[in-house]
């Protein structure tokens, strides 16, 4: 198996919009099922409105590319001083080898000077996908229903362009 340093980050433009459905498609399965349902936003977008969101102004999309195979992708959109991440999708063959943990990192060097705080959202029961927000520095903030599912909302807070470990002020990117 090739190791992580052989995935290269760039950004995703609509000639890639089929290669980003399937691989959403494929890696939302797992939690369709863990919700039992399979109408989760990830898995109902059409091709139409995939390929309208990669073009739509405040959204980046970056994928990670092992050779010719789009194997993760991250979608942020962002709004004045907070950016939205979406849609982090490892295909289910590659997951738990840092493609996810790689993308979550990439993902800041795309965002303006002027954002101050990164959110990022997923079920409550995603553990896996909760401890990877937390590892990467993501904090808990609160929980919100929507329908029968409940969503865990995570908070990373960014430092005139440095992302920042609120506990100790440590600059972890930036100037050190």
């Amino acid at each position: 198996m090739e190791e992580e340093e052989d995935v290269r980050i760039e950004r995703i433009g609509v000639e890639h919009v089929g290669e980003l459905f399937t691989l959403r498609r494929a890696a939302f399965v797992t939690e369709a099922q863990l919700y039992n349902d399979a109408h989760l936003p990830a898995l109902t977008q059409t091709l139409e409105e995939l390929a309208a969101d990669l073009e739509a102004p405040g959204i980046i999309t970056l994928g990670a590319w092992r050779g010719p195979r789009l194997v993760g992708t991250i979608r942020v959109g962002v709004e004045g001083e907070k950016a939205t991440i979406g849609r982090l999708a490892v295909a289910p063959d590659v997951q738990g080898h840092g493609i996810g943990t790689k993308l979550l990192f990439a993902i800041l060097e795309y965002l303006p000077e002027k954002t101050k705080e990164v959110w990022v959202f997923t079920g409550q029961n995603s553990r896996h996908n909760i401890a990877l927000y937390n590892k990467a520095g993501y904090e808990h903030q609160f929980d919100q229903v929507f329908g029968d599912l409940t969503y865990a909302y995570l908070r990373k807070v960014l430092e005139a362009g440095n992302i920042v470990d609120d506990e100790d002020d440590i600059v972890v990117r930036g100037e050190n």
